[in-house]
């Protein structure tokens, strides 16, 4: 008979899933481990309007094999959801076609263009959050007002950080591997300093704040410091910030992300920010590209990469079985926290089971997602998804 170990985030008995054990497949045998559904608020799933790269469908397949069973999307998309209009279009695609809780959010700009706010107001019902991730809000009085409207509609300003004044061409991390090898760099300030702005104006505002994908020293730090001082700010970063660092850079459209792997010191600022409370959650970024978008090197491909199906099986292997996190306080960074910052409620009757002792090569040609570029390609990691149940109702099985 199958013995089933449940667990829940640290300190949430409330999260313990509730099992049907008719749902597992008859030939399962021996111990697996069953977790609360995970939770991302940040995926990319490209559709509408870039349906080429992923879809809806693709996209929830993806997250069900991963363990997740709600995802907040991203704005970057044609049309922009940046009125009711514009959002019905790709709430219809993700109310036809989504195999999981998807929750989308709202542009602050219109266009994402960063120059007019968009309907915050009328949408403030029917997203998660506002944010124009992939850009940056250029304009400090811009998105001064956009917290304001935000605060008052009951909403959270989710921040893509990043300066475009200091850009000046770069694609990988301004570091030694940049140096050496003839790259433009990204300085780290483009990120910090306008998470430094925005610390300031959430402090004045009062408005809730969360930062995207952080990946520097500086921005844990700054972080730190406003939470500290009792600002209402959280934030992300993803499993590749935590795991690479600019010393393991290869010539390859795999490595390139925004932001991109930064260095040895910010990876271990990183980890100590998880530790210590700072980092509130690990999402994705899942960002899938068609295969010849990420085929041109670092210089020229797309920046991106998928991280749904193996975020899990990573951070347990590189970071829970290394004795870095308890496997708790993972669970706490993917499931209890994020759904309680963006208000995502919890059903008992979602879960994922898993068998943490199956080891394997991440392997991208078994991806269900249609993104295949990933830096972790051929690395061997522990665990596998053996089902996942959402709204008590399989989404997700594994055929072997």
């Amino acid at each position: 008979m199958t013995e089933l170990k449940i667990l829940a985030p640290m300190g949430r008995s409330d999260m313990l899933p509730v099992v049907d054990r008719s749902l597992l497949p008859a030939v399962l045998s021996g111990e697996l481990t069953v977790f609360p559904g995970f939770c991302d608020v940040h995926v990319h799933f490209r559709e509408p309007g870039f349906s080429y790269k992923e879809t809806i469908r693709t996209g929830t397949l993806a997250a069900s094999r991963g363990g997740y069973t709600a995802v907040c999307t991203m704005p970057n998309l044609d049309p922009v959801p940046d009125s009711i209009a514009h959002l019905a279009v790709q709430q219809e695609i993700i109310d036809r076609d989504a195999v999981i809780d998807v929750l989308p959010y709202g542009a602050i700009t219109v266009g994402e263009r960063g120059e007019q706010l968009a309907d915050i107001e009328g949408m403030a019902d029917r997203v998660v959050a506002f944010s124009d991730d992939g850009r940056g809000v250029q304009d400090e009085s811009l998105m001064r007002r956009a917290m304001l409207r935000a605060k008052a509609a009951g909403k959270r300003i989710v921040a893509h950080c990043e300066d475009n004044a200091l850009l000046f061409g770069g694609y990988i991390h301004d570091g030694d591997y940049a140096r050496i090898n003839g790259h433009n760099g990204i300085c780290s300030k483009s990120e910090w300093g306008p998470i430094a702005r925005d610390v300031k104006l959430a402090e004045e505002t009062g408005c809730g704040y969360h930062v995207c994908h952080i990946s520097t020293k500086e921005s844990v730090d700054i972080i730190r410091r406003a939470k500290h001082r009792g600002v209402d700010v959280t934030c992300e970063t993803a499993p590749h910030y935590l795991l690479l660092d600019d010393s393991m850079l290869q010539e390859d459209g795999r490595y390139k992300m925004n932001p991109p792997l930064r260095s040895k010191e910010d990876r271990a600022a990183l980890i100590e920010g998880l530790l210590d409370g700072t980092i509130d959650m690990i999402a994705t970024d899942h960002a899938p590209h068609a295969a010849e978008e990420k085929a041109r090197g670092l210089r020229d491909s797309a920046f991106g990469i998928v991280g749904l199906e193996t975020a899990f099986p990573l951070l347990y292997t590189k970071l829970v079985k290394e004795g870095v996190l308890s496997l708790e306080r993972l669970l706490q960074l993917m499931v209890s926290n994020p759904r309680e910052r963006f208000g995502i409620p919890y059903r008992r009757d979602d879960y994922t089971v898993w068998d943490l002792s199956e080891s394997y090569a991440v392997d991208p040609d078994g991806f269900l997602s249609m993104g295949r570029a990933t830096p972790f390609e051929g690395q061997r990691v522990w665990g596998r998804c053996v089902l996942t149940v959402r709204h008590g109702a399989v989404v997700y099985q594994s055929e072997s």
